[in-house]
Order: C-alpha cells, then structure tokens, then sequence
C-alpha cells in the first residue's frame, strides 16, 4: 500500500514562504532507515518462506512419486484412500502456507502504517518551521520546482527521530487465516 499522507495546518506564511510542499512518499518510506529495516525483513522473511515452500513442494512430489510407485500393488480401495488422504494434506498445507503469506502482507501493511503515524507529528513539525501550511504526496503534484520538495530533508528528520524503529512481530498466521500445518498421515513407506 502506498503511505496516505495529507498535513494541512493553519495558514500563518504566504505562498512565498513556501505556503506548499511535496514529499514523495514512497522514497521517503524506502530510504528512511525505519523503511530501510522494515523492507529489509519482509524481504529476508519473504525468501525464508519461499525456500520453505520450495521445501515442501519437493517433499510432496517425493511423496506422490511413491504413492504413484505403490498403485500397482495395492487394491483400487486403499490406493483412492491413501490418494485422497494425500490431496486432503495437500490442501492443508497449502492453506498453511497461503496464510502464511496474508500474514506477512499484513505484518507489512501494519509497519507501513505505523509509519505513518510515527511520521505525522516530525512532518507536522517540518510545516511549523518552514511556515508551509500544506503538505502534498509527489503523485499528486503536476508540476513543482526544486525547493517545493522537502524528502530529504524529511528523511533525515525522520531517521534522526525515530532511526530504524522496533523489530517486527513474529510471523505468526493470524486465527482464522487457516489451519496449522498437519503432521503427515501415514502413505505406507511414501516419504513424508
């Protein structure tokens, strides 16, 4: 999600004395080191659970490989039951897996908003001494000169105010977002 910011303050300067400003938003998100840090982790927890599901996948191919090795030697019956006891954890885990993710695109969102309140006030500030009465996103701004846009300098207040912040909270789904990952049933000498 792209940060919404809008700070409007009382009107106390002229346009001259840079009555509006721009930020953009993103850069200053991504080169602030509490952006920095939290993108950092997402990316780090991102290849963590991607390795993990790569994991997996080779183990349930094992797995199908010799349930589809044993076919010829078990009754049509137990070969559809230990078929359908596959696709069932199959399906468990990709649910695991799939609320996995949703739970680190939330612990992603949640940072980002986090930032946007611990931003609020230091760009409040920033309006307060340069006597801008108006803060806009660069996305909305058609056109601007140089000194409109204050990201750097915003950046290194922010960095000095509240630095790379605290680290994220475990990864864990939230209730509801799916079942925890099921042991294994039993494939008769398939690999688990």
């Amino acid at each position: 999600m792209i940060l919404s910011l809008c700070v409007a303050l009382p009107a106390a300067a002229s346009a001259q004395e840079a009555g509006i400003v721009i930020v953009d938003q993103e850069r200053m998100f991504q080169q602030s080191l509490y952006g920095q840090r939290i993108l950092d982790e997402i990316d780090r927890r991102s290849a963590s659970l991607a390795s993990e599901n790569r994991e997996i996948e080779a183990e349930l191919v094992a797995e199908e490989r010799a349930l589809t090795d044993l076919r010829s030697t078990l009754e049509t019956e137990e070969f559809r039951l230990r078929a359908a006891a596959f696709d069932e954890k199959v399906t468990r885990i990709r649910a695991s897996q799939d609320a996995k993710a949703r739970a680190l695109s939330r612990v992603q969102e949640e940072a980002r908003q986090e930032f946007v309140r611990l931003v609020e006030p230091i760009l409040s500030q920033m309006l307060d001494g340069i006597g801008a009465s108006i803060l806009l996103d660069r996305r909305v701004v058609l056109s601007a000169g140089p000194e409109a846009d204050i990201t750097d300098r915003a950046i290194a207040r922010i960095d000095t105010a509240i630095g790379p912040g605290e680290d994220l909270p475990h990864l864990d789904p939230a209730p509801g977002d799916g079942p925890p990952e099921p042991s294994a049933p039993d494939l008769g000498g398939a690999s688990d």
